[in-house]
């Protein structure tokens, strides 16, 4: 990481891998604004996006351990509303693999309406989807979070940032908020918005629709209304201690800093293929689990109980059962990638590399 912020490719950046349950590597450095006027310490924090869905699957794997519902649940159970437009099948699992062909609003958005948890729930309740769900893969970019949320909401009465808080984040002392309080503020690092953006590069009419419907502002993120919201999708605020720290919980059998959080089977739902094949959104090869990627398509991982996900701009998080390692690289600098880049997979690879030695 010392060379990427030599040469520029980071401003700010932290990594961190877990192993055994241990954390053995946890390093960060540079600058947490791309004036460089401010470091980058231990504790500060930057927005993740879609890393961010690791924490709301996470969250709802948990709930599924806990047989507050069955993943293979129609969602329309808990959410009678969602029944609409012939949607009565959907699965919750279909959800958490981005199968659900409610890859987008049909209905025009706004950025702010992000903030209108309401708004965005009853559209999605009320649309038919994309494509009939189930029968291909379609990166839910933002409307995931919400899903997941409005069914976690609706089973349990809390909003999805508030159980993930009180049944993950604080019982592991973890730095990890999906709706940052304002009096965190001060720590939250500055992005730097890639030099291509998500909606330059969208080709189909479902990459269009989720690049520009709301489009993405990156500015956004430094606003308090981004970072105090629940968008459970993209809104996520953390750093790589964080990120790798909870998926100890994943990699461990449901165990971290010594407590239980799921069972073993409860944990390797995750690794569960439901559905493969060249992604309607991404345009690329892909095998999802219950909310997260799995080995083969565009990410070959060592081992083949891993997954793994990246948010815009370049963060990661990777879970390897089999090693029981996780890893995560959070930085300010962004990519115009929306899966992770080269930077921290780097350093993914050479820690595997050393781990092997």
């Amino acid at each position: 990481m010392e060379a990427s912020l030599a040469s520029g490719a980071d401003i700010g950046a932290s990594f961190c891998v877990t192993r055994d349950g241990e954390t053995v590597v946890d390093i960060w450095g540079g600058h947490a604004n791309p004036d460089k006027t401010s470091s980058w310490d231990r504790d500060t924090i930057v927005n993740v996006y879609s890393t961010t869905k690791t924490m709301a699957a996470l969250t709802a794997l948990l709930l599924a351990d806990r047989g507050v519902f069955d993943l293979h649940d129609r969602v329309a159970k808990f959410w009678p509303e969602f029944a609409a437009e012939g949607k009565d099948d959907v699965t919750i699992a279909q959800l958490l693999s981005h199968s659900a062909g409610l890859s987008g609003w049909k209905e025009p958005l706004q950025r702010e309406d992000l903030y209108d948890w309401s708004k965005c729930v009853d559209l999605l309740a009320q649309q038919a989807p994309f494509w009939a769900p189930g029968t291909a893969p379609g990166y839910h970019a933002l409307t995931q979070g919400y899903l997941v949320g409005e069914v976690v909401r609706r089973a349990t009465g809390k909003t999805i940032g508030t159980v993930f808080r009180e049944e993950i984040a604080e019982p592991l002392g973890a730095d990890f908020h999906i709706g940052l309080p304002a009096s965190e503020d001060g720590r939250v690092a500055t992005l730097q918005p890639p030099p291509i953006a998500v909606a330059a590069q969208a080709a189909s009419d479902l990459q269009k629709n989720m690049a520009t419907n709301p489009g993405i502002d990156v500015g956004e993120t430094a606003k308090r209304a981004w970072r105090g919201a629940e968008i459970p999708a993209a809104g996520g605020t953390g750093n790589a201690r964080s990120v790798a720290e909870i998926h100890a919980i994943l990699a461990n059998g449901g165990m971290a800093k010594g407590k239980r959080f799921l069972s073993e089977a409860g944990c390797r739902r995750a690794f569960e293929c439901q559905v493969e094949g060249t992604d309607l959104v991404l345009g690329i090869p892909v095998r999802f689990g219950m909310g997260f990627g799995l080995p083969g398509g565009m990410v070959p991982l060592p081992n083949p109980n891993s997954c793994y996900w990246g948010g815009y701009g370049g963060s990661i998080a990777i879970v390897d059962m089999d090693a029981q390692t996780t890893f995560s690289y959070v930085m300010n600098r962004m990519e115009g990638t929306t899966t992770g880049d080269a930077r921290g997979f780097a350093l993914v690879m050479a820690t595997w590399q050393a781990m092997d030695a």
